[in-house]
Formats: structure tokens, sequence, C-alpha cells
């Protein structure tokens, strides 16, 4: 992801955006909380731990609790609208929410940006491997980490 010409804010609209719209085609409901968490989320394209999260909302929301984190990511991530990163025990906005599908995570390590990636040659590499043992994947998520193009970059290694 090239930050020098990434306009966040239009990141967060769509995000949002795609969020009402597909709850309202879902009939569920974008509470405001669940709306306050997403937001958050979105607050940049770094992974974010739940109570990270509850002590940002706190402000907000006075009588939050974790519990009440909790039950909005849960809702997100059902919704498809973020991504758990099991790795990190952390949450992240997913750049396809319109649409169920597998995902290749990449995290830095020294940035803590994460770009999901669609990854179908890897993904249906990986649906063969599956098949060929017969098994039955419900999810496919591959988290990697690494260095991203910007951290290199700025650290004058460009491999």
């Amino acid at each position: 992801m090239n930050t020098s010409e990434h306009d966040h804010s239009k990141c967060v609209s769509e995000a949002l955006g795609i969020a009402q719209h597909l709850c309202v085609v879902r009939g569920v409901q974008l509470t405001p909380i669940r709306h306050q968490v997403l937001e958050l989320i979105w607050d940049s394209h770094k992974a974010v731990k739940a109570y990270d999260l509850l002590d940002r909302i706190k402000p907000l929301q006075h009588a939050a609790k974790p519990a009440t984190i909790y039950r909005a990511l849960d809702f997100l991530i059902e919704q498809g609208l973020i991504h758990r990163i099991e790795s990190l025990n952390a949450f992240i906005g997913c750049s396809c929410s319109g649409h169920q599908h597998e995902q290749l995570l990449l995290i830095c390590k020294l940035c803590n940006e994460v770009e999901e990636l669609p990854a179908t040659k890897v993904m249906a590499a990986l649906s063969e491997e599956f098949s060929q043992a017969g098994f039955v994947a419900y999810s496919k998520a591959i988290e990697a980490q690494g260095i991203c193009v910007k951290c290199r970059q700025f650290q004058g290694n460009p491999n």
C-alpha cells in the first residue's frame, strides 16, 4: 500500500457505506456501538486489539464494557465486515466486505499495517491440497508476517 498516494478517509467512508448497505440488505442492525467499533477499526490499516478499542470507545460510550466490544466484534465478523487476525489476537477492516472470500493477510512487523490480498492462485492451490486430503475447509485465511514495501524502502532496502 503506497501511503503517499493513499486517501484513508476514502477507505473509511467506503467501508462504512458498504457496511450500512449490507446490513440493510441483510435485515440486520448496524447499531451505533457496532458502527463506532467498525469506524475505530477502520481508523487505520493497522490491526487493533479489543481492549484498545474499549479504551478508545470509552470517551464516546461511558457504559461500554469488554462484553460490549466483543459482541460488536462478533457481529462485524459474522457480517464479513472485519477479519480477526489470529496470530495477533487483533482485528482489521475487510476490504472485500461485499462477498464471501478467502484472504491472504500480509502483516508488517515494523509498522503493523495489514494488507488483504485475494491471492487466487495461492487459494486455488490450497483448495487442491485440501481436496486431495479429503478435507473440507469452511474458511481459509493465511497470515504472513514480514516487512512491507514502505518499511523496506524507508530502511533503504527495496528487496
